[in-house]
């Protein structure tokens, strides 16, 4: 199918590229270096499809759309930035863009998304996003970092889903930064003048899950003196932010489940319904499709859940973003009144190197840590090693004097215990107290070695400050400067 394409960018290479691409598929193409001259196309009635920069000489594109939709509503427009940022996707979507494509751009992907444009205005007429709703965050408040292709995509997804409600499943490994995605959701969203709540299930005991997610009546159960709150309540009419879903016990799944699929919940006690007017998004770092297999999570509620799975992927697939995070994450330590420092190649080469196994929060404790502890206004790979030792756990000793990894000495344990109890294992929730059996002593001496400061034990841990004072007040553990 013949077109006429008119395409704008500032870069003659660029200009070159698409114009050969394009008219090898048989389209008319014409090309300009500014904005100026592409608005007068459109106003003279030329073309079908508008492949454009946003940032050009004259005015940057994402302020010319809304004037383009007005005077030309059915006529696509595929935007391209080297902006590669999370705000930049999501303001040339909401002003109404066919397509955004970050820069260094993929041929393949820009003609095929010029060809669906052209298939869906032949079809049905092209029909985008309002143009009158503006970003809440400005972009140095930028919630998520990164120019890698996997976080570009990211970037796509939400740029999509902050105008609707539709209820979004995060998946990632921890520290990843799943609650900065359900943050933007909301922030960028509709609903972002009203509140975000988040729950953390793996931080709230079984037995008051379904109290704390739909509150109470007075004298519902031993203790409650007073009507309760819950977090549905709370977040009325914004976002209620599930996180560690997959920790959440079966019968709260089923009470969660009935509030899906109608809309409304009661408090513990309470017979009266009331209107569930909240835009869901979970998080988990679990396989739920495992725990499905398993009986662990209900089936049916995983569907409604995951109406738009979203995985983030870990820090060691994405390095190229390693760089940009840690000068940020130096920059917000010189905003808490550290003093500024740099990174050198070398730094940036050494932080590449390693595999991250506590994701962007491990990277964030990193720097913070080298901004405090460190004098030298330029790190290097020394000082960046240095630090990365710091927080290496050394291996555990073995009873014959050899070196036993923490997973040797777990499986070791394990292997003890199941020999020890041939006939008479427990029926179910062996993972749970085996869990629960860890987790106490890792605790406790990981305050022993911090010398009881939960800051740092928290980042020993990689654990977030409030988590951390969380499970210590659920295991009953008291932290003191002695670590006794």
């Amino acid at each position: 199918m013949s077109a006429t394409i008119l395409v704008a960018d500032d870069d003659r290479a660029i200009r070159v590229v698409l114009s050969q691409a394009l008219g090898q598929l048989g389209h008319n193409v014409r090309a300009a270096s500014d904005a100026s001259t592409l608005w007068q196309w459109v106003r003279e009635g030329e073309g079908d499809v508008i492949i454009t920069d946003v940032v050009m000489p004259d005015e940057n594109a994402l302020d010319l759309i809304p004037r383009i939709r007005e005077h030309r509503p059915d006529l696509p427009i595929i935007v391209m930035s080297a902006q590669n940022t999370l705000v930049t996707a999501i303001r040339a979507t909401e002003r109404g863009a066919f397509e955004y494509l970050p820069k260094p751009f993929d041929l393949t992907n820009l003609v095929n998304a010029v060809e669906r444009a052209l298939a869906e205005t032949k079809e049905n007429g092209h029909q985008p996003l309002s143009a009158d709703v503006q970003p809440a965050t400005p972009p140095e408040a930028l919630p998520l970092i990164g120019r890698s292709a996997a976080m570009q995509e990211i970037y796509r997804v939400i740029a999509r889903l902050v105008n609707t409600d539709m209820t979004v499943l995060v998946h990632g490994e921890s520290g990843t930064g799943k609650e900065l995605v359900a943050r933007a959701l909301h922030d960028f969203g509709r609903r972002r003048d009203k509140p975000f709540v988040a729950v953390n299930m793996a931080a709230i005991p079984r037995e008051l899950i379904e109290s704390e997610l739909f509150g109470h009546e007075k004298g519902a159960f031993t203790g409650a003196v007073n009507r309760g709150i819950g977090r549905f309540e709370q977040a009325a009419g914004g976002t209620l932010f599930l996180d560690e879903i997959g920790d959440m016990p079966l019968e709260a799944q089923t009470r969660l489940l009935r509030v899906l699929q109608s809309g409304e919940f009661s408090p513990v006690g309470g017979r009266q319904a009331i209107r569930a007017d909240v835009r869901i998004v979970a998080a988990t770092h679990r396989d739920l499709r495992q725990m499905i297999q398993q009986g662990a999570f209900r089936e049916d509620l995983f569907y409604r859940l995951n109406v738009v799975p979203l995985r983030l992927p870990p820090l060691r697939q994405r390095p190229e973003d390693i760089a940009d995070l840690a000068r940020h994450f130096l920059a917000l330590a010189q905003r808490d009144g550290l003093m500024p420092k740099t990174l050198d190649a070398s730094a940036i080469e050494r932080l590449k190197a390693y595999s991250w196994p506590g994701n962007v929060r491990e990277l964030e404790n990193l720097m913070r840590r080298i901004a405090v502890l460190y004098s030298e206004s330029l790190i290097d790979r020394r000082i960046v090693a240095g630090a990365l030792a710091e927080q290496e756990p050394g291996p555990m000793p073995r009873g014959n004097g050899g070196d036993e990894t923490l997973g040797q000495a777990v499986e070791r344990h394990l292997d003890l215990y199941f020999k020890a109890h041939p006939h008479g294992l427990p029926a179910s929730g062996l993972y749970d107290r085996i869990l629960r059996e860890i987790e106490r002593p890792l605790l406790a001496l990981s305050l022993q070695a911090t010398r009881g400061n939960q800051i740092r034990a928290a980042d020993l841990l990689g654990l977030n400050r409030n988590t951390l004072r969380k499970k210590l007040r659920e295991l009953d553990l008291h932290a003191s400067r002695s670590g006794k």
